[in-house]
């Protein structure tokens, strides 16, 4: 099977510690993470993914707002410069080790988070990311 992921939200994985907007979005983000930590390849999508599927049924979800597809311009083109090749919509990428840490290491040094300023999760991240990433589920 397949992970369907939208651009920035291979940046936000690197840093998901259980932590979410409500308990059925850490139940799902869980089910993703172990989908993903068991093999399953990403496909990029444009739009909600997901992660963003228990949110989708709120009045005004978030995940269709423009700044959420802002966000996912930014980390597609930063992601696609950090792994020499481009990830438009319909794009797949295996998620192995050595690519888990080369994105990690781009998030620590800021290489891969111009999308995340304005983001409600900033801080959090970034403690994680200072913390080595300690307590991350993937």
């Amino acid at each position: 099977m397949t992970v369907r992921l939208r651009a920035h939200h291979l940046l936000c994985l690197l840093t998901y510690v259980g932590k979410g907007y409500s308990p059925a979005f850490t139940v799902n983000y869980d089910v993703v993470v172990k989908r993903l930590a068991g093999g399953e390849d990403i496909l990029i999508v444009s739009g909600p993914d997901d992660i963003c599927a228990p949110l989708l049924d709120e009045s005004d979800p978030h995940c269709l707002g423009e700044s959420a597809a802002g966000r996912d311009d930014i980390a597609a083109r930063d992601v696609a410069g950090l792994l020499s090749r481009p990830l438009p919509p319909g794009a797949r990428i295996e998620l192995d080790a050595p690519t888990l840490a080369r994105m990690r290491e781009a998030f620590s040094s800021g290489l891969t988070r111009k999308a995340c300023p304005g983001c409600g999760w900033f801080e959090l991240c970034g403690a994680v990311a200072a913390n080595g990433f300690r307590g991350t589920r993937l």
